[in-house]
């Protein structure tokens, strides 16, 4: 029996020897290679690191492929693919509830539709292409978003790209089993918990990462205990065990958190650009209690100084709003109210897939000094208006917040029109200087369908001239310099710092038009997308009563059939009549916005 035993542990010992030996000889190459790369990272100036153990990252960007050369259209596999795209590095994943954002780091050139975005399936161990939704700029041309559709059924959501060679269709499936072996095992983040902005804050003497993030559950408009949590500050993604620093937040408020930086940063901020950043949730009570950061894909994001109005002294008045398909609206808009002195304009889109960008090319051509910034993540306009007036502030004294289908106007006095060019200007200028006023708030008059079943050629200001009797909320003007650490907004407003307040001005002397409920057609759009955080989709069966909602409309876009007739309660032409006295061209008679500006 004892021999029996002997002589079977030495067939197990035969058997397993060898790979045991395989492994062992394989940690061992592994240590050593790690060691070796350890040395010469260490060695190297990609992360000086000085005697007082202070952290000094310099990044590099790799100019190696994630992808290989089949999957690239470089050569391989039948494919005469596109050179400009062999070294694309997707540097992060969000999945959208719609679609899926990739953000690459590389510059795209056009044309951008030869393009592919390709899904893997590790089951059945295929390759899914399809062409990319659209592609666009992202933090000043230094990077671009692609928008790719949702994966397939069982399909990952690492989502890669290439470039489409000549003679290729668009959709495909491709049995390849090697290009298995470039799925990425990380974890894609979803919209709901994920860090997906970051930006430095700096105010002469104090600096800050300022981090937008999905997931941390604070209650809206109102000022969360900064004290709960932490920023992590990274070379790499944290999933995978990189070092890292800490850094205690310092103010916090619905998705916003302000965190210090780490010491080696904030002695040198140029240090901080492409720094990966994440925020946790900590027990402050509790010494090491917490939870793991977030997903992330945020780099920090810093306002080059060059871009920043220096020689001439800070703008008076600038806007800022946030679009989804409102290219029709805009020359209007922007003409009308650059006459009223707007003079800087910061446009954050949010998807649009129609003519934004050519209309602010245009527009641009004649001076009037539009910037248009890719905001891809959506239910985040508060956040977008806080990463807004973070950029605006190193440029504007005053910053107003009001959307494309809102439009300012002066009423008559005594049967006379008081406003001139740059009236708007002129108003805020009167408390520039003010040591109390941060925010300048407008009432809203909210204008119906007027009886039309089709919009006017000469625009929003000449179409609708019939509203509700009552105001509707306000809209601000704000002084950027002057907003609370948290940036808390609730859209129409801002939270001031201590020691400053707002101010109501007088009905009588400015009011807001909201051309809120148009035409059916136009109208309708608003079923499909409410952009801000806290309002709840139309097509969702929640919050109904919301002052958000039209009344009476339900849940469905299925227009009533007095629609046109809806909320005329007030004939009011006093805009109409303004506008067509200031704005007519004697010769043609059109609007400046009805023709052609080239």
């Amino acid at each position: 029996m004892d021999s029996e035993q002997r002589r079977r542990r030495k067939q197990h010992g035969r058997i397993y020897r060898p790979a045991c030996a395989k492994l062992f000889l394989v940690r061992s190459v592994t240590l050593c290679l790690s060691f070796l790369v350890f040395l010469l990272f260490i060695s190297s100036d990609r992360l000086p690191i000085r005697r007082d153990g202070s952290f000094r990252p310099v990044l590099r960007t790799s100019t190696m492929s994630l992808l290989p050369a089949f999957l690239t259209g470089g050569g391989g596999g039948g494919g005469t693919g596109i050179s400009q795209y062999q070294n694309l590095v997707v540097e992060g994943r969000v999945l959208l509830p719609d679609h899926l954002v990739l953000i690459v780091s590389n510059k795209l050139t056009p044309p951008t539709d030869n393009l592919d975005c390709v899904y893997y399936d590790n089951m059945l161990e295929r390759v899914v292409l399809k062409p990319v939704i659209s592609v666009d700029k992202y933090h000043h041309q230094s990077k671009f978003i692609v928008r790719c559709h949702l994966p397939p059924l069982n399909f990952s959501a690492s989502v890669n790209l290439r470039g489409r060679g000549r003679g290729r269709s668009g959709d495909g499936v491709v049995e390849r089993r090697e290009w298995l072996l470039l799925l990425n095992q990380s974890v894609v983040p979803s919209w709901d918990k994920v860090v997906y902005e970051a930006v430095l804050d700096s105010n002469g003497d104090t600096s800050s990462a300022v981090v937008f993030a999905k997931g941390l559950n604070l209650r809206p408009h109102r000022e969360a205990d900064a004290r709960k949590f932490r920023c992590h500050f990274s070379l790499t993604n944290f999933d995978q065990g990189s070092f890292e620093f800490k850094t205690r937040a310092i103010a916090a408020a619905q998705e916003v958190v302000r965190c210090l930086l780490p010491p080696s940063i904030l002695n040198n901020l140029d240090k901080a650009k492409d720094i990966r950043v994440s925020v946790s949730h900590v027990d402050y009570k509790v010494e090491g209690a917490g939870d793991a950061p977030l997903p992330s894909v945020a780099k920090v994001q810093i306002i080059n100084s060059h871009e920043l109005k220096s020689s001439t002294g800070k703008y008076e008045l600038c806007a800022c709003t946030m679009l989804w398909n409102q290219a029709s609206f805009l020359r209007e808009w922007i003409i009308y109210h650059a006459w009223l002195g707007i003079e800087r304009w910061f446009i954050y889109d949010n998807n649009s897939d129609d003519e934004a960008q050519e209309v602010i090319d245009e527009l641009n051509l004649h001076k009037y000094n539009i910037t248009r910034h890719a905001w891809p993540w959506v239910k985040a306009q508060e956040a977008g208006f806080s990463h807004c007036a973070l950029r605006a502030k190193h440029e504007c004294r005053w910053l107003g917040f009001f959307d494309v289908d809102e439009f300012f106007y002066f009423p008559l006095r005594r049967g006379q029109y008081t406003a001139g060019p740059n009236s708007l200007r002129a108003l805020v200028m009167k408390y520039s200087d003010s040591p109390r006023i941060g925010e300048l708030r407008t009432v809203c008059h909210s204008y119906g369908p007027s009886g039309l079943t089709s919009p006017l050629s000469q625009g929003v200001t000449v179409s609708y001239t019939c509203r509700l009797e009552a105001p509707e909320r306000h809209k601000s003007v704000v002084r950027p310099e002057l907003l609370h650490a948290t940036l808390l907004n609730a859209v129409h407003h801002f939270k001031l710092r201590d020691g400053y307040k707002y101010l109501n001005l007088r009905e009588s002397k400015v009011v807001v038009n909201h051309y809120k409920y148009q035409v059916w057609d136009s109208f309708q759009a608003k079923f499909f997308r409410r952009v801000s955080t806290y309002v709840t989709d139309w097509k969702e069966d929640q919050n109904t009563g919301s002052r958000d909602r039209a009344p009476g409309l339900g849940t469905e876009a299925i227009e009533p059939p007095d629609w046109r007739l809806r909320f005329c309660e007030v004939w009011d032409t006093g805009l109409k009549h303004f506008v067509m006295a200031n704005f007519v061209d004697s010769t043609s008679r059109l609007l400046p916005w009805e023709r052609s500006l080239a």
